[in-house]
């Protein structure tokens, strides 16, 4: 037995739904590993059962997975707004979502998070006006910096920024790699940035691939 497989034995399960998009997922889709799978899963979920928000943002939907997982934590009248910028990915995504018992819950939208959270350029944003009390950015490495910027003016006080894939398989600290990927060199200055950013408490999680909580101090 691996230390991930004890450690998937002795958390709760992911339940039936969840496990049948993951194998879904698998099946079906490239680059199926995106997907923030059962033991992330079940620490998003706790986290939103933590953090008791009522308006949640994610960056990147991909399948719905870690959507249905935060959802499922959320309290009674709570919403979370899942944005992915891949229209492609919609005949996939929406059923599960929709087809999920906490569809209600979820709202997800097809476009460019940046530009549905810039209301000068995209005036008529579905997410026009909102704040929100938890973010989850997992999208385009290369942007991290972009999005936690135009977030952080969206957060209520004492908010929260949960930070996708920070260790990036540990490209991090692989000097051969991170002067030649764009997607590591987003993630060193994202995490840098962060380091260094006042406003912000910050903790690095060993969770799967890394997972940052930042909390809008």
């Amino acid at each position: 037995m691996t230390l991930d497989e004890y450690i998937e034995a002795h958390i709760d399960a992911e339940g039936d739904y969840l496990h049948r998009l993951w194998r879904a997922t698998q099946l079906h889709l490239n680059y199926p590993r995106m997907a923030s799978g059962h033991v992330q899963g079940r620490v998003l979920k706790m986290l939103v059962q933590m953090i008791r928000p009522q308006t949640v943002l994610e960056i990147g939907t991909f399948t719905g997975y870690s959507a249905l997982c935060m959802a499922e934590g959320l309290a009674d009248g709570a919403v979370l707004h899942t944005v992915e910028i891949n229209d492609e990915q919609e005949d996939f995504t929406r059923p599960w979502l929709e087809g999920s018992p906490w569809a209600d819950k979820i709202q997800l939208h097809i476009g460019d998070a940046l530009q549905l959270l810039d209301e000068r350029r995209m005036p008529d944003s579905p997410l026009q006006g909102l704040m929100f009390d938890l973010v989850f950015i997992d999208a385009d490495k290369r942007h991290y910096t972009d999005y936690y910027e135009a977030v952080l003016p969206r957060l209520n006080e004492g908010g929260y920024i949960l930070a996708d894939n920070t260790l990036w398989n540990g490209h991090v600290v692989q000097d051969d790699v991170r002067e030649s990927d764009l997607q590591t060199q987003g993630i060193l200055a994202f995490n840098d940035h962060v380091a260094a950013d006042p406003r912000v408490e910050k903790v690095i999680l060993p969770v799967r691939d890394g997972l940052t909580i930042i909390r809008l101090s």
